[in-house]
């Protein structure tokens, strides 16, 4: 279908309204940005405002690649290098028990084999978001560190089920293995070597990314990195979130000194990259999809079970955390926006699910982020009355 600059127009106003009134909206209900954003884009795009447009849904996957992006610079590789025996213990003993719920459920409701990949999905993009809004608590960063280790895992799951799908079992899927392979590998001694160079020659970092800096070399330097590593996933066919992912975490690894700049990408990022990515998520939604017979119930269910069993997966962290970080901790995993609604649609396309599945997910996906981040709110606000009783 062709539109008309006209209708180009009212996209270009629609979005920029959306994101200019989004956070007093979310402000006056009392909610996070992140939901309005996604409901007004639901809503907009159901009205005929919102359109699919090549260049709105380029600017969106940019803003997906980019929240990753974000995403990986919240993680300090050294620090998860020394991360203690017994957090890493816990975090593959949280990842088995996910995998352990998820494929009890699809046996037990006879769902596709497809049901026992999705459901587990951990993605961290929203978690960025979160440390946002409350800051770097104990519970924020140890929900990073698992949650990257999960997502790592969860695209790697990801990038070999897209290749199931797309051609099969057979030479084709594991020659995308072997791509995944080498790159992981590769990457792992650049990253050793980058390690030892900067260890020998420290000066190097300051010289790439200099403190009193009046032409940017940071921002360049930052997206450059960010680029290169979609190209190389690009070339080797691989999913490009897992490069962005990769190219975050390079920066505060390496660059330590420049202590503003993942806060620097972050507000650019959330200020005009990111919310197009959830409008448009939004449009993805078709509001008469709510008619289907089922649909609703079945979203929520889905909804209940992804929570639930990242909350009582949780557990594992009790003694670290305390009961209720424990819960917060998986809570904040329990929205893997992005790569549940990447995953569905993969499924969708390659008919390992039909069209209400497909619709239950991303809804449930909806859900997800509007309950969870509703949740959290609410537990955070009890803990402030508790302190504030006890003081």
């Amino acid at each position: 279908m062709s539109y008309t600059v006209n209708d180009n127009v009212v996209l270009i106003i629609t979005l920029s309204l959306i994101i200019i009134f989004s956070p007093f909206i979310a402000r006056a209900a009392k909610l996070p940005t992140t939901p309005i954003e996604i409901i007004l884009g639901s809503i907009f795009g159901y009205i005929g405002f919102i359109h699919d447009e090549h260049l709105f849904e380029l600017v969106a996957e940019f803003g997906f690649l980019y929240l990753m992006f974000i995403a990986g610079t919240e993680i300090k590789l050294k620090n998860v290098l020394k991360t203690p025996i017994n957090i890493l213990k816990k975090t593959a003993l949280y990842l088995v028990f996910l995998y352990i719920f998820s494929i009890a459920f699809s046996l037990q409701f006879e769902l596709g084999k497809v049901f026992m990949v999705l459901l587990p999905l951990i993605s961290v993009g929203l978690v960025a978001s979160l440390s946002k809004e409350y800051g770097k608590t104990p519970w924020l960063e140890l929900s990073m560190t698992v949650g990257g280790i999960g997502e790592v895992a969860s695209i790697v799951i990801l990038t070999i089920t897209s290749a199931t799908l797309q051609s099969g079992i057979g030479f084709g899927l594991f020659q995308t293995i072997f791509a995944l392979m080498v790159f992981i590998f590769i990457m792992y001694l650049i990253f050793r070597s980058m390690h030892l160079i900067f260890w020998w020659f420290p000066t190097i970092s300051t010289a790439l990314m200099p403190h009193q800096d009046n032409k940017e070399q940071d921002i360049r330097l930052s997206m450059g990195i960010f680029f290169i590593l979609i190209g190389a996933m690009l070339y080797l066919n691989l999913e490009l979130a897992f490069g962005a992912f990769l190219a975050g975490i390079f920066i505060p690894s390496f660059f330590e000194h420049k202590h503003e700049l993942p806060e620097k990408l972050s507000s650019y990022g959330f200020g005009f990259l990111i919310p197009i990515f959830f409008i448009h998520i939004g449009t993805i939604f078709n509001l008469d999809a709510l008619f289907m017979e089922g649909l609703v119930l079945k979203a929520l269910l889905i909804t209940v079970v992804m929570i639930s069993m990242r909350v009582a997966a949780s557990l594992v962290f009790i003694k670290n955390l305390g009961f209720v970080d424990s819960l917060l901790m998986g809570l904040s995993h329990s929205m893997p926006l992005t790569l549940l609604i990447a995953m569905a649609t993969l499924a969708f396309n390659a008919h390992s699910i039909d069209k209400l599945h497909y619709f239950a997910f991303i809804l449930a996906a909806l859900f997800q982020v509007i309950s969870v981040m509703i949740i959290i709110k609410l537990i955070n606000i009890y803990k402030e009355y508790k302190v504030n009783k006890e003081i």
